[in-house]
């Protein structure tokens, strides 16, 4: 609710998809008029809750930027359920990283 995903996102693809992650990024951009880009990471960090078709340790990122188109990737991270959260969290940061030195 906080970043304006719309239920039914999250009813048609799930909270983990790369829908809810472009929504996400986009609500939080939209949300902080100050900000110039935004990243989204939603995924299954376990122990459980995964399945055949959304292992654990898959991880959808979202860039939205002011001036940048936004995109979204998938990442499956191998380990327990720290080294997935923080896996996501480096390399979300590292998308940040790469995306504030290209432009």
């Amino acid at each position: 609710r906080l970043l304006g995903v719309p239920p039914e996102v999250i009813e048609s693809f799930g909270a983990v998809s790369y829908e809810t992650a472009v929504a996400m990024a986009e609500g939080a951009l939209d949300k902080s008029p100050n900000a110039q880009r935004a990243i989204s990471i939603t995924g299954i960090a376990g122990p459980g809750g995964g399945s055949t078709e959304k292992p654990v340790g898959l991880v959808h990122f979202a860039l939205a930027g002011s001036q940048l188109q936004t995109w979204a990737m998938h990442q499956v991270f191998p380990g327990n359920r720290h080294a997935v959260r923080h896996a996501s969290l480096r390399h979300a940061l590292s998308l940040l990283q790469e995306s504030i030195a290209q432009a």
